[in-house]
């Protein structure tokens, strides 16, 4: 069968429609005819020209002839200018599309090295000055300060320098410490951390609100599938908390106000959402998100202090700069990332590791996110594994509370050297602790835990040094002022310089001339003190903790004193 021709349709109207069309025009025109009488139609007198019986008849003619002339060349001209106006336009146009289409190209040339350094120049900023300044408020407002701990790394979240800061302040400040995220931690491991934090400071097991709404959001009455939001949306360890500070505050007989500080991801903002029971406070998987102090009121006798996270200096090893630095979205490459992934997996299982992503065997760190990112569909064109993405995803699950892991505490405890027995009894000073022991058995039965075969175990690195004090940084200097040096300053030292030679050649020949050995500055201001004072101070030397220690060295209370 062959098949029928496709014909387009016709245009052609019915004769009853035609015919409906032209009367309705025919109407039409009638209304405007006799509206147009009604008003009084004025019609268009025509010229009557100049009268022959004129006096003067030729000569009005030829000037009106003039005027003509006149007003076309007037008008020719100005049409050559509208035409002149409108290519120089179009001249100017095409010349700014092509500079503005080299720039572009240019530009992203530029940009990628550009964007690196203004990244980093505004990280330096956001660490070295809004952060620091802003911590420091919080420690000096504060009575009592929660240093916020992850419970699957306590030893990594405590900050020595905050410690020694806090025990020594002389009593006025306590500190407390906050064990948080008890629910990605097997149970056992979660009652040996207890048992080993408790020596040292007062510990509060807690697990935080993590799926709380903002009252400012708008709820959507759609019905969903029932899904059990109970683990998510329950606190356990607030009341806990509450009562204990409240408890601290009645026995001072005055308004406290209570510091959260800790590293990036421990769950400072969450702790207050928790206590408050509503989202008061900025919570996102992203470092950093809290970046000024935030006053939360409890009741009329408790104050809470939200303040930004705590900068980890740059000594630490790789580990602890993955888990505990602030990364923004532009500050790391990827080969970075890949260094920072390849530290965790170096102090983690790998056949944990495999299980737990359910991957095979693999050779190094690329290659395990390749595989991972295929699994999870995160593919470049043409099915390239997008390797950067991993990473950060996978950073953000280990900072998060999506991956079970656990570290074991040391076998035997050490004190470190800030804290002394003395120092721990002024800590538990106005805490009763027999109903915080309650409390937190309480808490731990009340939670479910993952099994220990289901999570992964980590090693330990020790505590983070951290950068608490601002340090003073001293303003950039043009390049003529650090290299030109004005004479007279030369002078100035060249003289000073001369006289301390001639000061110092006259006290030698006094030594010479009086037969005595010349001795050190060190050795003068120490002839005054006693062997037991010398005794002590060589103790305070050997306790002095340098600045200039290796940073590969894994000493759990090895730090950089940066507080005064």
């Amino acid at each position: 069968m062959k098949r029928p021709k496709l014909r387009k349709a016709s245009k052609r109207l019915t004769c009853h429609k035609r015919y409906k069309i032209q009367k309705k025009i025919r109407e039409h025109h009638r209304k405007v005819r006799k509206e147009a009488k009604k008003r009084g139609r004025k019609k268009n007198r025509k010229d009557p020209g100049v009268p022959g019986t004129a006096p003067f008849k030729e000569e009005l003619l030829r000037e009106a002839e003039l005027r003509k002339q006149r007003l076309e060349e007037l008008k020719q001209k100005q049409k050559l200018e509208r035409q002149k106006e409108l290519e120089r336009r179009r001249k100017l146009d095409a010349k700014r599309s092509t500079a503005a289409a080299q720039e572009q190209t240019e530009g992203k040339e530029a940009s990628g090295k550009s964007e690196a350094k203004k990244t980093k120049k505004d990280l330096d900023k956001n660490a070295k000055k809004s952060f620091h300044s802003e911590l420091e408020k919080v420690i000096e407002m504060s009575d009592v300060l929660l240093e916020v701990l992850d419970a699957r790394d306590p030893m990594g979240c405590r900050c020595p320098q905050l410690e020694q800061a806090v025990a020594g302040s002389g009593g006025e400040k306590k500190l407390l410490l906050v064990l948080n995220k008890i629910d990605l931690v097997p149970k056992e491991n979660l009652q040996k951390w207890l048992n080993y934090l408790k020596k040292e400071f007062p510990t509060v097991a807690f697990k935080s609100a993590t799926l709380l709404k903002d009252r400012n959001m708008q709820t959507f009455s759609r019905r969903r599938a029932r899904i059990d939001l109970s683990r998510h949306t329950e606190s356990f360890g607030s009341t806990c908390l509450v009562k204990l500070l409240q408890e601290y505050g009645r026995t001072q007989n005055k308004a406290i106000q209570v510091g959260l500080v800790g590293f990036p991801n421990v769950g400072k903002s969450s702790v207050i959402n928790s206590i408050k029971k509503d989202r008061v406070c900025d919570v996102g998987p992203a470092r950093g998100v809290t970046k000024s102090m935030q006053v939360v009121r409890i009741d009329k006798q408790l104050k809470i202090l939200d303040s930004p996270s705590i900068v980890a200096d740059r000594t630490n090893s790789a580990v602890t700069m993955a888990l505990r630095s602030i990364i923004h979205g532009g500050e790391l490459c990827s080969v970075n990332l890949v260094k920072a992934v390849d530290a965790i997996l170096d102090h983690c299982n790998k056949q944990q590791v495999m299980m737990f992503y359910s991957i095979p065997d693999f050779r190094n760190t690329e290659e395990f996110l390749s595989l991972l990112a295929q699994k999870r569909g995160m593919l470049k064109k043409g099915g390239v594994p997008d390797i950067e993405n991993m990473a950060k995803s996978l950073l953000c699950d280990w900072t998060g509370a999506k991956i079970s892991y656990h570290s074991e505490p040391p076998p035997s405890q050490i004190l470190p050297p800030y804290l002394t027995e003395d120092k721990i009894a002024e800590m538990q000073v106005g805490f009763n602790l027999k109903k915080l022991e309650e409390e937190n058995s309480s808490t731990v039965q009340a939670l479910k835990y993952p099994s220990p075969a289901s999570s992964i175990v980590f090693q330990a690195v020790g505590m983070t040094n951290g950068k608490i004090v601002k340090d003073k940084v001293e303003e950039e200097e043009s390049e003529w002022e650090d290299l030109e040096i004005s004479h007279e300053e030369e002078d100035l030292m060249e003289t000073d310089d001369d006289q301390d030679t001639m000061e110092e050649e006259e006290e030698e020949n006094n030594i010479k001339e009086d037969g005595r050995t010349p001795m050190t500055r060190n050795a003068e201001l120490g002839m005054g003190q006693t062997e037991s004072e010398i005794a002590e101070s060589r103790v305070a030397n050997s306790l002095s903790f340098s600045s200039d220690k290796a940073a590969g060295e894994d000493d759990a209370y090895d730090f950089n004193t940066d507080y005064v």
